[in-house]
C-alpha cells in the first residue's frame, strides 16, 4: 500500500512538473456598435456585431519542450455579438498546430491567416491601435480571403527582418484554399516596410495573383501608413465575386455591390492614413483608400471603374482592455461598379464599445 501511494505521488509530481512547462491562454474580444447607414434601400439603423473588431474567443497553447523548442497551438472562433450566432460557416476560423525553434523559426500546420493579411495588419495597418475597421475595411478585400485551410506556413526572424512562406494544398471544396506565397518585412520600431505575394488557384484551375507593398512610420504619438495592393484574376474564375464581396461589409447575406463589381480583371488599391494619440486615452485616426478596376465583359472592356473610401475614428480608452469609439465613413463609386440598389454613394457612422480579455 505504501509503495502504491509513493508511486502515485511520484506520478503526480512528474505530471505537475510537465504541466508547469506549458501554458494555455484563453483570450477574446467582445465588440458591438450602433450603426447608421445611408442609401441602403433607404437609411438603415442597426446594432452591428463588431464595429472596430469582430468578436472572437480563442485559445493559445504553448509548451516548452526544452532545448530551444516549443510546441504551439491555436484555435479561434468568431461570433456575432448581437445574437450569439457563429460569424461564419467554419466554426474555427483558425485551427493550427506548430513547432518553434529558437534557431530555425516556426512551422504551423492548419487553417490560419495568409501572408497578405499578416503584412497588411502588422506592417502598415490602417490604425495604430486597431489594424482595421471591421465594418469598413476595403484593404482586407485585397487579402485573398485573409485565411486558407490546409496550410503549411514557415515563419522566421533575424533581427529586424521577418519573413513567411505559405503553401496550402486545396484539398477541400473551397475555391480559395490552394495557395502559395510569401512575405518579407523590416521593422525597427520607427520605420516598417515590406511586400508580399500570394497566388490562389480555384477549383477550375483559374488563378488570382495578389501583390502588396508599403510601409509605415511611427514617432511618439504619430503613426502614418502608405501602401499599394493589386489583385489579378484569370478569366472565368470562381473568386471574383468572393473577393469582391470583402471590399464592403454586407448584412443579412444580401449582395452589397452590383454584378459588374464581380466582373473583375484587375483591381488596384492605394491606401494612406494616420493615427495621432492626442492624450493617453484618446486616439484620432483617418484613412483613405482609392481603388481602380478593369473588366472582362466586352461591353465594359474599355471601362475603368473607381472607388473612393474615407473613414475617421475617435477612440477613447477607459482602461487597457475597454474602449469606446465613434466612427464615420463614406464611399463613392464611378464607372460600372455601384451598390446593389444602384446607388453610387453611401455614408455610415457608428458608436460602439469594445472589450478585450
Amino acid at each position: 500500500m505504501k509503495k502504491a501511494t509513493l508511486a502515485v505521488a511520484v506520478l503526480a509530481a512528474s505530471t505537475s512538473a510537465a504541466w508547469a512547462q506549458s501554458s494555455v491562454t484563453l483570450y477574446g474580444i467582445l465588440d458591438a456598435a450602433v450603426r447608421y447607414t445611408t442609401n441602403n434601400n433607404g437609411a438603415q439603423k442597426q446594432l452591428v456585431p463588431g464595429g472596430m473588431s469582430e468578436s472572437r474567443l480563442g485559445i493559445n497553447v504553448t509548451e516548452d519542450m526544452g532545448g530551444g523548442l516549443k510546441a504551439l497551438a491555436n484555435m479561434e472562433h468568431r461570433l456575432n455579438s448581437d445574437n450569439g450566432s457563429a460569424a461564419a460557416t467554419d466554426f474555427w476560423r483558425q485551427a493550427w498546430v506548430g513547432v518553434q525553434s529558437n534557431e530555425f523559426g516556426q512551422v504551423r500546420l492548419g487553417r490560419q491567416y495568409n501572408v497578405l493579411f499578416d503584412l497588411y495588419t502588422s506592417t502598415y495597418a490602417s490604425f495604430r491601435y486597431s489594424p482595421y475597421i471591421e465594418q469598413f475595411k476595403p484593404e482586407i478585400g485585397l487579402s485573398a480571403g485573409a485565411r486558407q485551410s490546409n496550410m503549411v506556413k514557415y515563419l522566421a526572424q533575424a533581427g529586424n527582418i521577418y519573413g513567411e512562406i505559405q503553401v496550402s494544398a486545396g484539398e477541400g471544396t473551397s475555391p480559395a484554399d490552394k495557395s502559395i506565397g510569401g512575405l518579407l518585412r523590416y521593422n525597427d520600431g520607427t520605420f516598417g516596410f515590406g511586400g508580399a505575394y500570394l497566388q490562389v488557384t480555384d477549383l477550375l484551375g483559374k488563378k488570382v495573383k495578389a501583390t502588396t507593398i508599403g510601409g509605415s512610420y511611427t514617432s511618439g504619438p504619430l503613426y502614418v501608413n502608405l501602401s499599394w495592393g493589386q489583385n489579378k484574376f484569370d478569366a472565368g474564375g470562381q473568386l471574383g465575386g468572393a473577393f469582391t464581396g470583402a471590399l464592403i461589409k454586407g448584412y443579412n447575406g444580401l449582395p452589397v455591390l452590383n454584378a459588374a463589381a464581380n466582373d473583375v480583371k484587375k483591381r488596384d488599391m492605394i491606401m494612406a492614413g494616420f493615427t495621432y494619440q492626442l492624450t493617453p486615452q484618446l486616439n484620432l485616426g483617418g484613412q483613405y483608400w482609392h481603388a481602380q478596376q478593369t473588366h472582362y465583359t466586352p461591353a465594359l472592356a474599355n471601362t475603368k471603374s473607381k472607388g473612393d473610401y474615407f473613414a475617421f475614428v475617435a477612440d477613447y480608452a477607459f482602461s487597457k482592455r475597454t474602449d469606446a469609439y465613434l466612427e464615420a465613413d463614406y464611399t463613392k463609386h464611378k464607372g460600372a461598379v455601384a451598390f446593389s440598389n444602384g446607388a453610387t454613394k453611401r455614408g455610415g457612422t457608428m458608436v460602439g464599445v469594445r472589450h478585450r480579455f
